[in-house]
């Protein structure tokens, strides 16, 4: 049951960052009218920050229990 756990932290881990990294959606100007607004922006970024932060307290939590 603890690796079941730890694999869901990790995913958890790796889908935040890449939510994070990804939050913009922008082209490099090319195509302004398909890129997120800064409440977008904003909003995938938090989700992002709060599944990273989840998936790494559990990780920490599962690591500290013997």
């Amino acid at each position: 049951m603890k690796t079941v756990i730890n694999t869901v932290a990790g995913i958890l881990i790796v889908v935040g960052l890449m939510a994070v990294a990804g939050s913009a959606g922008d082209c490099d100007g090319k195509c302004m009218e398909a890129a997120n607004t800064l409440g977008e922006m904003l909003m995938v970024a938090g989700v992002g920050i709060t599944m990273l932060a989840v998936g790494a307290l559990v990780l920490i939590r599962n690591g500290l229990e013997g």
